[in-house]
């Protein structure tokens, strides 16, 4: 069934739709970024719906999806997820019935206040006769805010994700062209997004160590608004075309990266001392801040690891209407839509 995947962050809205491919699994069909207006989301807020579905319709024209399906993602913060062990064995309503009694302990709201899913990871390590459950709650109204812009948009969502889990998904994707296809590999997922940064560290598909770093993009934006006197808007666009004087490189490029390769290896050293593992062996950079000129190369030289922007699309064959080059610069910026479009896939 198609399906196409919707991240809606708090400066763009990206859509990704996958197919099934003629000599690869997965073929980008197409995709599409469309800002959103300054001020319409808020800390993961929807503040103008009205205006986030106006920004969906135009990337959906952009397109024209073959599709109205959409798998959606709420925030990280916006969920709260806990593993817990439960008996093997029982049927799909008994598990329905146990995860809810078990919510009820973990999160601090009315559980007819939240919507509540879970998914069976598979056998305990320590008891064969148990399963562990991975439990995923969040606030009706997040879950709904997110539901009533995409049917503003004419759409139908089928699928409401976690921007965590998604993101994990497509780097399981692309961990395939790792080494043993990323078996006992480290991986750094660096999520450097407007606001914040959000490092994940997997192993073997399973989340390790995640932390929040205060290093953003609109930093660099707030700079450049300060020094040569423009708008956000902007400078914004100028950010993303280099239209800016040449005394720009040395001020502020400079800083500004130096300044995330430090927050950076930061949270790697507090991985390092606050867990048993003494390495990391890959770094992917991922966002829409991460293709700031010079910050992959500053993270390698810092950090000490391999490290690259992130491409959700690698070994997949590309539709002859995307432009490649254009899809090299975005490519970064779209795991979490990519992941959420894989879900297609899925069993």
């Amino acid at each position: 069934m198609p399906l196409v995947g919707v991240d809606v962050s708090s400066h763009s809205v990206k859509l990704v739709e996958l197919g099934v491919g003629g000599k690869t699994a997965m073929r980008l069909e197409r995709y599409a970024i469309e800002p959103i207006e300054r001020g319409a989301i808020v800390e993961g807020v929807i503040e103008k719906p009205e205006v986030v579905a106006e920004a969906l319709s135009r990337a959906l024209r952009r397109v024209s999806a073959s599709t109205k399906d959409v798998a959606l993602a709420l925030p990280s913060r916006a969920v709260i997820t806990k593993r817990i062990t439960l008996a093997a064995g029982l049927t799909e309503e008994e598990y329905e019935f146990q995860v809810e009694s078990e919510a009820s302990q973990y999160i601090p709201f009315p559980i007819d206040e939240v919507n509540l899913d879970f998914q069976i990871l598979g056998p305990s390590a320590n008891t064969p006769d148990e399963v562990d459950v991975l439990l995923a709650a969040s606030r009706k109204e997040k879950v709904d805010e997110r539901v009533a812009v995409a049917e503003m948009a004419g759409l139908k969502p089928v699928i409401v994700d976690v921007e965590s889990y998604a993101s994990r998904a497509a780097i399981s994707h692309v961990s395939d062209f790792l080494p043993n296809r990323g078996e006992g590999q480290i991986v750094a997922v660096v999520l450097v997004g407007d606001q914040l940064t959000l490092v994940t560290i997997l192993l073997n598909g399973q989340t390790i160590f995640e932390r929040e770093q205060g290093f953003g993009g609109v930093q660099l934006t707030q700079d450049i608004v300060r020094l040569y006197g423009l708008s956000f808007e902007e400078a914004e666009q100028k950010k993303r075309t280099g239209d800016l004087p040449d005394s720009f490189h040395q001020d502020l490029l400079q800083p500004f990266v130096a300044l995330g390769a430090a927050d950076i290896t930061r949270a790697l050293q507090f991985f390092h001392t606050s867990t048993p593992f003494t390495r990391v062996d890959q770094i992917f950079l991922a966002g829409g801040s991460a293709v700031v000129p010079g910050l992959c190369e500053a993270v390698a030289a810092r950090t000490q690891v391999a490290t690259e922007l992130v491409n959700p699309f690698q070994g997949m064959e590309i539709a002859d209407s995307i432009r490649e080059r254009q899809l090299r610069i975005d490519a970064p910026s779209l795991l979490v839509a990519a992941g959420l479009a894989m879900r297609r896939f899925e069993p």
